[in-house]
């Protein structure tokens, strides 16, 4: 069980600063941070999280999960790991395909 949890639904005004205090509550946050629109800046309504051990992260799961902050449901789990990019560019076809 690893230690890194997704939180989704969070007001758009969250800050790293209370996402750590809210999960603090269930064991030692070694980060928490809140993903941003890489243009605008604004939050986009999700983050992680990450606990020191996997029983902690459990706990904050059972606790946190399906529970309103700010005015939203958020939804608790175990991050995934992210899926490797490929490179754009290659739609996998010729231009002229009638020639």
């Amino acid at each position: 069980m690893g230690s890194k949890l997704y939180v989704g639904g969070l007001p758009y005004s969250a800050t790293q600063a209370e996402l750590t205090d809210l999960f603090s509550a269930h064991g030692t946050v070694q980060s928490a941070n809140v993903i941003s629109d890489k243009f605008t800046g604004q939050s986009r309504g999700f983050g992680f999280v990450e606990m020191s051990s996997g029983e902690e992260a459990q706990s904050a799961i059972a606790a946190l999960n399906s529970t309103e902050f700010g005015g939203r449901t958020l939804t608790v789990n175990e991050a995934k790991p992210q899926a490797p990019r490929t490179g754009g560019g290659d739609f996998g076809g010729k231009r002229n395909s009638r020639f």
